[in-house]
């Protein structure tokens, strides 16, 4: 957690505020979002944004990487960016770090982990979780929610004597696999199919699968900017639920050829069997609204990976009115 605040605060003073919300001069408003990665387990945000949902609303968004959640929140609380993409766990980290104005949740995308276990060997007739005794495992960066969710899986299947190698950044973590470190590494699609395609490695168990379900992805806004743009919100949240219908109901090849943009290195069939993973693990929430006892399972998780500050209280970072509004409107 200390780790995590003095990056907050050094990204703080780093990064020069920019204006919120432009408005260009096609009359779109520019929501500039900061994504903790780049993966098809988002599909439906680009889905959103291909079939023309956002402009609908008349919104335009503007991503950017930020590669882990810790530089996520630290755009949100520097102004940089509008809305921050990443585990609601930044937040508790951040509250608890005296902030006057609250990062607040305000939509949720993800309920699974959306990670697949890549391993070096042909595993995938025989894998067993006990197979990971004695192993290293790259899972992501400490305190973060992939990490923190490994690590529980880990201890709920009893298993002994591993290492979760918390040194590799977390972009960073598929290219050093690839380079020899570790045994195992948990990696999002569609890059985990494409390893395995090339023979580089092997798929041999989703973690959404093992994790059940877990809030874990969020858009989170400082509380203030959310005061100020109630209808923005409200229409991101109308265009993102168009998207995520779409993305649960469509074949994965029509969903691949719209996200081919999106993942220019991609192949569409590899996109489609990205889909076709996340929905079969069933990745994606239906109303955006978060659950109080997921809620609850996340603080647990994080609590048994030592990184829990003090339990905190579901109505002071997670509002869930509007994405309720928002699901209410779309379903008429």
């Amino acid at each position: 957690m200390k780790k995590l605040l003095t990056t907050l605060g050094a990204a703080l003073f780093a990064l020069l505020p920019l204006s919120a919300c432009g408005e260009p001069s096609d009359g779109l408003t520019t929501l500039r979002i900061n994504e903790v990665t780049h993966s098809v387990f988002y599909a439906p945000m680009y889905l959103a944004d291909s079939l023309g949902y956002f402009e609908e609303e008349g919104i335009k968004i503007r991503l950017t990487n930020g590669g882990g959640a810790d530089k996520v929140m630290a755009a949100v609380l520097s102004n940089s960016a509008d809305i921050g993409f990443c585990g609601p766990e930044a937040a508790f980290y951040v509250a608890s770090g005296g902030t006057s104005d609250v990062p607040i949740v305000f939509g949720q995308l993800t309920h699974r982990d959306g990670s697949f276990l890549l391993s070096r060997d042909d595993e995938r007739a025989t894998f067993d979780w006990s197979d990971l005794a004695g192993k290293e495992i790259l899972a992501g960066r400490r305190g973060g929610v992939p990490a923190m969710t490994f690590e529980y899986i880990l201890k709920e299947k009893e298993v002994e004597n591993y290492k979760l190698n918390f040194d590799v950044e977390f972009n960073n973590m598929t290219a050093a696999f690839l380079e020899g470190t570790a045994d195992y590494c948990t990696v999002f699609e569609p890059t985990a199919s494409a390893i395995e395609a090339q023979g580089k490695g092997y798929i041999v168990a989703a973690v959404g699968d093992a994790s059940g379900e877990v809030p874990y992805t969020s858009y989170i806004a400082k509380k203030s900017w959310i005061d100020g743009h109630k209808d923005v919100v409200e229409g991101f949240l109308r265009a993102m639920i168009k998207g995520v219908n779409f993305a649960q109901t469509k074949s994965p090849e029509e969903c691949a050829r719209l996200l081919i943009g999106y993942f220019a290195d991609t192949s569409e069939a590899s996109l489609a069997t990205s889909v076709k993973n996340y929905r079969d693990i069933d990745a994606w929430v239906t109303d955006m609204a978060m659950t109080e006892a997921s809620f609850t399972r996340l603080q647990d998780i994080m609590d048994a990976a030592g990184q829990l500050p003090s339990r905190v209280d579901f109505g002071f970072f997670v509002d869930n009115g509007y994405a309720r509004k928002a699901y209410e409107a779309v379903k008429a």
